[in-house]
């Protein structure tokens, strides 16, 4: 493997995705005089498990930059409710959303082609990080290179499964695997976005989404024994809804994050700050974490921008995610509610919320 040459920059951001992309973009325009690095580690065959449904707080963010959504972003069909299946006590219920359904990756590229030239864009994933004196060595691989490059800030964008997180501060107390499977859209009679409740083999959430010429299948599960806990859930969503999905054409997995007390969010210390889902920044009752990316790298950029040095900055990064750490901290218990089989299900059946498909009994 070829090795290259060590460049120093103001600024490394490790992860690609929507936190890191709109840091870039922000911090780019406020300070033109850094030298910033951006590694981007996603390909097609290696994007993210992800329903790729924007939610009006991420639309609201992108409205307020004065930006709009290509064409070639968005996704059919566009949805307009959610059908809520509990497997085990055999209840539906529909409830109204405003999500956009969009392609995940095309989005991610989108992002990224709105930050500026300025930004060096390194393709390959972060291998090992290291502290050098009042720099951080960051190791980035591709396929045919090994690349070490130096920075004096460090930001980690890198998701649930943060190499920065667990390099440098605690990694987050309770995860899952998502797992999330592609299959041609035949014309089965499946849901066009449904969330999943089935106790017998998760105590989280699971969906389908329709994206195109295809339907997708996924869910979080508990490590141990992940894989054969979505296979089950998917027999017996199968046979709920007395139809198959087919043969998968395509199968993801990540690690998924779930915050469940105020301690899990870690925005960072020092030189090294985290953003989205390496911060914990991610809904625990729907995994829903686009917009809380967007916001906190938002809001990194506008801490480092007014502030004298990085203390001052994690002290005012701090502070702007006030709001958002306590928003999500009530999604933790959200997600008690919904995802304990009792309280879900006098929910559910209380219909509250709820609409009534004329087409449905």
């Amino acid at each position: 493997m070829e090795q290259k040459n060590k460049a120093i920059y103001d600024i490394a951001v490790v992860g690609a995705g929507p936190a890191g992309a709109v840091f870039a973009k922000e911090i780019a325009d406020a300070r033109p005089e850094l030298k910033i690095l951006l590694i981007d580690g996603q390909s097609p065959e290696s994007a993210k498990p992800c329903g790729g449904l924007l939610a009006p707080d991420a639309q609201k963010l992108l409205a307020r930059f004065d930006l709009v959504l290509p064409k070639s972003v968005l996704e059919d069909p566009q949805i307009f409710a959610v059908e809520t299946i509990d497997i085990d006590q055999k209840i539906v219920r529909y409830y109204q959303r405003h999500y956009l359904n969009m392609d995940r990756y095309a989005f991610d590229r989108w992002l990224i082609s709105l930050v500026s030239p300025q930004v060096d864009v390194i393709k390959g994933r972060c291998g090992t990080i290291e502290k050098d004196g009042e720099l951080y060595a960051i190791q980035i691989n591709s396929d045919e290179t090994q690349e070490t490059v130096s920075a004096r800030v460090l930001v980690g964008a890198d998701g649930g499964g943060s190499v920065v997180r667990r390099t440098f501060f605690t990694p987050m107390r309770v995860q899952y695997v998502a797992i999330q499977q592609w299959f041609e859209n035949k014309g089965q009679r499946l849901p066009y976005y449904s969330c999943i409740f089935d106790a017998k083999t998760s105590d989280s959430c699971s969906w389908t989404i329709h994206k195109g010429n295809y339907v997708i299948f996924g869910g979080a599960f508990k490590k141990q024994d992940c894989r054969k806990a979505f296979d089950t859930q998917k027999a017996r969503l199968e046979a709920f809804l007395e139809n198959s999905f087919g043969e998968a054409v395509k199968t993801e997995a990540c690690l998924v994050s779930s915050p469940r007390v105020m301690k899990d969010f870690c925005t960072g210390k020092g030189n090294v700050f985290l953003l989205g889902e390496a911060a914990g920044f991610i809904s625990a009752s729907s995994f829903e974490g686009l917009s809380s990316a967007m916001y906190s790298g938002k809001m990194l950029a506008d801490a480092l921008s007014e502030s004298k040095d990085c203390k001052d900055a994690q002290r005012l990064y701090r502070k702007k995610t006030r709001s958002l750490k306590l928003k999500l901290r009530m999604k933790s218990v959200k997600r008690s509610l919904l995802c304990n089989p009792l309280t879900r299900k006098i929910i559910m059946k209380s219909r509250l919320r709820s609409i009534n498909p004329y087409s449905k009994k």
